[in-house]
């Protein structure tokens, strides 16, 4: 599950929570329209019931319990647990305020990849990034339309290059470019 589906799964269950723990507020104070403050919590017909499935009703309840309880078990250890991906590299700003950022390394490849397939000629791309993060190792291959001009894929290329080393402050120690131009459409 992505970050934003863990975020919209956890606000929903907090917005449940909020929204139970409100319900019971007001029926408790009186508020709650057709609510008395008086009132039994369950009615008598559904105690009746519950106490005729006399050792059913407790299993099933402990069961929904358990279940419930591994479900959330499961959520929180999910949510805990560290990314898929280990985290290579760390990356150093120099200046007033000196500090370090963690990237994961596919975070920096698959903006390089984005970047480098904004050009209309680029059809798919590849980067491998290896080596230590202030001097890596840059694998590129493009494969490119039949139609594309070398020239203006190559001088893209090198823009997307020197965008990533500006942006991530990591100049490549050795960059190594692939083309593959597909067949084109007889």
């Amino acid at each position: 599950m992505t970050n934003a589906g863990h975020r919209l799964l956890w606000t929903i269950i907090a917005l449940l929570l909020v929204a139970g723990g409100a319900a019971a507020l007001a029926a408790g104070f009186g508020t709650l329209r057709g609510a008395d403050p008086q009132a039994m919590l369950l009615s008598p017909g559904l105690l009746d019931r519950w106490r005729t499935a006399a050792p059913w009703s407790t299993l099933a309840a402990a069961v929904a319990g358990v279940l419930i309880a591994l479900v959330g078990q499961r959520l929180l250890a999910r949510e805990l647990q560290r990314p898929a991906g280990s985290l290579r590299g760390t990356l150093s700003h120099p200046g007033r305020r000196p500090g370090r950022t963690r990237l994961a390394a596919d975070v920096l490849t698959d903006a390089l990849v984005r970047d480098l397939t904004g050009n209309p000629g680029v059809r798919r791309a590849r980067v491998v990034l290896t080596g230590d993060p202030p001097r890596p190792d840059v694998w590129i291959r493009v494969d490119l339309t039949a139609d594309a001009p070398a020239a203006g894929v190559r001088e893209h290329v090198r823009a997307a290059v020197r965008r990533f080393a500006a942006t991530t402050d990591c100049q490549p120690a050795h960059l190594d470019v692939t083309a593959r131009i597909e067949p084109g459409q007889p």
